[in-house]
């Protein structure tokens, strides 16, 4: 059995003694320490097994080039795109098994960004002094552990010692356990879900699930989307029931629940088999009422939590929303299906709620159908999206396009 090597990437100028420290509790635990640094200025205060002279020329600007007029604003970047090219060639060889760091602001910035650009399943720790707060803007989509430091990380004390001590055997653990994250026999199927349209994502998932086609879910609420779509490149997910479509409307809109601008078009470029429904399109999210822009606050607002409101999109926009994601959908060349439900996209749209609006859902149709590929079959269903034989419909139009992919034609 080979042995399993963690990298201990750290600015070894600043942090040497602490990556020695980490690096020989790895030893301990039976494992091999691989030290990258990412240091520039300073004397390296431990030994690295790949230094910061190959760091920098990995990034395309040789370390005496960058000593010449040192800055955070040069060289972070430089340092940041060597480490992350030698790292992922490191991980693509199965050379290492799992990647630890630990630093500040500056540290925490150019190790996760390192870590962003890892397969989901390689185990990454991230000691940092900021992990107490928001960690979104470092850890994104990807699964990124982060521990808090409690101290600055500025030498070593019998609290800083167990910290780093506890996070090396955390990543030891995690490059230990035997759970591969592979595909199987058949495709895994994302399913995208919001609480609105739950009931029928549910539905769906238990269709799949009792073909024999395992699910996996995502809430559809920005990073949720853009995960979904990460792991179809990653070729983790093979087919796609995009039940809930609203992270689009939200990026169009500036709202909380953003997509992104590949929202819609990744599972079309890479040929997957899928089936996408309007679930709560006509939905923007902002957090309390106060936070809701001034152009929408004479519109029914609905509550959906104490910190989220929702807003309805009108007809003019709903038109605009058709148009945009029948452009995204533009990638499709496989056959596909647009299932709607004309009698509601969600809960909140069905008739005697607030968010009930025919007109400006008829709007979205009509604009989709007109710009949609030819590739995608539109299906439009009288009924909402949580209508149980809607649910069961969608699930099993999937199904079948995954069973007449291979050198089949699909008829509907």
């Amino acid at each position: 059995m080979h042995s399993t090597t963690i990298a201990v990437m750290a600015t070894l100028d600043t942090k040497g003694v602490e990556a020695d420290f980490v690096a020989d509790q790895i030893r301990q635990l039976g494992h091999q320490a691989l030290l990258i640094d990412t240091g520039v200025v300073g004397v390296p205060a431990a030994k690295a097994t790949i230094t910061r002279e190959e760091v920098a020329l990995a990034g395309g600007v040789p370390l005496v080039q960058l000593l010449k007029s040192p800055s955070r604003e040069q060289s972070a970047p430089v340092m940041a795109a060597g480490a992350t090219a030698i790292v992922t060639r490191l991980v693509a060889e199965r050379k290492i098994h799992g990647i630890i760091s630990f630093g500040g602001t500056q540290g925490t910035t150019l190790s996760t960004k390192v870590m962003r650009a890892l397969p989901y399943g390689l185990p990454k720790v991230m000691v940092s002094t900021i992990a107490s707060g928001n960690v979104a803007p470092w850890v994104d989509i990807k699964d990124i552990t982060m521990m808090f430091s409690v101290t600055d990380i500025l030498g070593l004390n019998p609290l800083t010692r167990k910290i780093l001590a506890n996070a090396a055997g955390a990543v030891c653990g995690m490059a230990s356990v035997k759970e591969e994250l592979k595909p199987g026999s058949r495709p895994l199927v994302a399913v995208t879900t919001v609480g609105i349209t739950t009931q029928g994502a549910m539905i769906a998932v238990r269709v799949l699930e009792d073909a024999g086609y395992q699910t996996i879910v995502f809430h559809a609420i920005g990073p949720g989307g853009r995960a979904m779509e990460q792991l179809m490149k990653e070729n983790i997910i093979g087919a796609v029931l995009d039940y809930s479509t609203i992270e689009v409307s939200n990026e169009m809109y500036h709202a909380l629940l953003a997509g992104g601008p590949e929202r819609l078009t990744t599972a079309g470029k890479l040929g997957l088999p899928q089936v996408l429904c309007p679930g709560a399109i006509e939905v923007l999210v902002f957090n309390e009422p106060e936070t809701v822009p001034a152009s929408y606050r004479g519109r029914t607002l609905i509550r959906h939590s104490p910190q989220i409101t929702d807003v309805r999109l009108d007809k003019t926009e709903m038109a605009d929303v058709g148009r945009e994601v029948a452009r995204r959908l533009q990638y499709t060349t496989e056959p596909a299906v647009f299932l709607v439900p004309t009698a509601g996209y969600d809960s909140y749209s069905v008739k005697g709620q607030g968010f009930y609006d025919p007109e400006a859902d008829d709007a979205f149709l009509s604009e989709l159908k007109a710009n949609i590929p030819d590739s995608i079959h539109v299906m439009e269903r009288n009924t909402h999206i949580e209508d149980p034989a809607f649910a069961t419909e969608a699930a099993e139009l999937l199904i079948s396009l995954i069973e007449n992919r291979e050198g089949k034609r699909t008829h509907f």
